[in-house]
């Protein structure tokens, strides 16, 4: 079983305002979406395009709804730029979630990746990485990850359809190629199905380093449809690929059984890419905290 003391159940504000596609949700502010999230009963969030960069102002704002951030999406280059440019970026990146309180950094290399791509098939125009471009990343990871450590925080990589590193194979080849006491993972239940992976197995392999957790389920003929008609993968976004927890068909019971049998400590968040016209982000964010709260008792 979780622990309430260990384990945080959040929400992403993707739901309400996608940083990919700034149109979808462009009428819905910031305020908004933290005190839905508040209201739905969520204790977290990751943070999106809307929200407040000065930390006092963004702190204030989160405590008055009893809100914290669990983390934030950084995109890294270690594969098509010098490392010395991200590592700048990280920098500021990393300072600004430690003075938020996080303890956690989502990284995520976009060198190569075409999920923001709106015309390129996510499945046929995957790129795949030759040997130098896997050292490049890993080291690069790693030194991220030192970094990290830096403040006392770990660096979890967050495998994604569309970039280097998606399937099981990518998967295990990034786990085995950096340090296991400075690269973590992210575990996203909704990109290892739409992939084709089976989440069950990497939950189990990958136990120990799994510091992160995005839920998030999968409309199947949806995603059936993105892969025979060859969509993009914003495209299968619009189409509705995603929703929340107990919305679609992926086994989430497994899920949280294999990750509490392996005392998982660390934020759970829904993350649940819609459009809002279409999918009222209140309504499935306390669809989803519903499910949540009946599989594993809060």
């Amino acid at each position: 079983m979780f622990y309430r003391d260990k384990v945080k159940i959040g929400i992403c504000p993707i739901g309400w305002t996608n940083d990919d596609m700034p149109d979808l949700g462009k009428e819905n502010t910031f305020e908004q979406a933290v005190s839905e999230m508040a209201l739905a009963g969520f204790k977290g969030t990751e943070v999106g395009n809307k929200y407040p960069k000065d930390v006092k102002v963004l702190k204030k704002a989160l405590d008055l709804r009893g809100l914290q951030i669990a983390s934030a999406w950084f995109s890294s280059f270690l594969t098509t730029k010098p490392y010395e440019e991200t590592k700048k970026a990280f920098i500021g990146h990393r300072d600004f979630l430690h003075a938020m309180g996080s303890k956690v950094i989502v990284v995520s290399e976009q060198g190569h990746s075409i999920q923001g791509q709106m015309d390129t098939p996510i499945f046929e125009g995957k790129y795949h990485m030759n040997e130098g471009e896997w050292k490049k990343l890993a080291e690069g990871l790693n030194n991220l990850g030192k970094l990290a450590r830096e403040k006392d925080m770990k660096l979890v990589y967050h495998h994604h359809m569309g970039t280097v590193v998606q399937t099981t194979d990518e998967i295990d080849k990034l786990m085995y190629m950096t340090d296991d006491s400075l690269v973590y993972l992210l575990f996203d239940t909704g990109h290892l199905v739409y992939s084709g992976e089976d989440p069950v197995e990497i939950a189990r392999k990958y136990a120990n380093r799994i510091k992160h957790v995005h839920l998030k389920d999968i409309r199947p003929e949806i995603a059936e449809k993105v892969k025979k008609e060859k969509l993009s993968f914003l495209k299968g976004v619009r189409l509705g690929a995603f929703t929340v927890p107990g919305d679609g068909f992926i086994d989430f019971e497994s899920i949280f059984k294999v990750l509490s049998e392996n005392n998982y400590e660390g934020w759970m968040l829904v993350e649940a890419e819609q459009d809002p016209a279409r999918a009222n982000p209140f309504e499935y964010a306390l669809k989803g905290r519903k499910y949540i709260q009946d599989k594993i008792g809060f």
